[in-house]
């Protein structure tokens, strides 16, 4: 006897109300939040901005993912901690060059966890946590955009 698994797809959606020229309310479900520049690029330091949301959205996104493969794993996870950076040259944003890409140059996350495993079987861990994790998958991997714009 085999059994189908049906993979069902779910949508996520936000909207967003541009406040000023650099800050943005984005909502979301229930939830509400600001994107805004530090004071240094011409915003007003209310908020994260979008690039930092990025790395934080990859932080969240592995934690989820690491403690769902660990327990799938069978891993006692005690403690993780991910620091993730990333460089970004910003003349291409800024109109100044086409030298480098608007985005990340590279991104490095760190993981440090309390587990007892070998090393072996943390490094299947962290590679199934990089491999399954939704915004890993979005950095590494091309996603269509489909951009669309309405008059008003």
């Amino acid at each position: 006897m085999s059994t189908e698994t049906q993979s069902r797809i779910l949508t996520f959606d936000i909207s967003a109300q541009a406040e000023s020229h650099t800050k943005t309310r984005i909502s979301t479900r229930d939830f509400e939040f600001v994107v805004d520049e530090p004071a240094t690029l011409g915003g007003t330091d209310v908020g994260p901005n979008p690039v930092e949301y990025l790395l934080g959205a990859l932080a969240g996104c592995m934690n989820v993912t690491a403690h769902q493969v660990a327990r799938e794993m069978d891993l006692d996870v005690r403690d993780l901690e991910i620091n993730i950076a990333g460089d970004l040259d910003p003349a291409k944003f800024m109109g100044m060059s086409d030298e480098h890409r608007a985005g990340y140059e590279e991104i490095r996350v760190d993981i440090s966890a309390d587990v007892d495993a070998s090393d072996e079987t943390i490094q299947t861990w962290l590679s199934t946590v990089e491999e399954r994790c939704p915004v890993s998958d979005n950095l590494t991997n091309g996603t269509p955009l489909a951009l669309s714009f309405t008059f008003q």
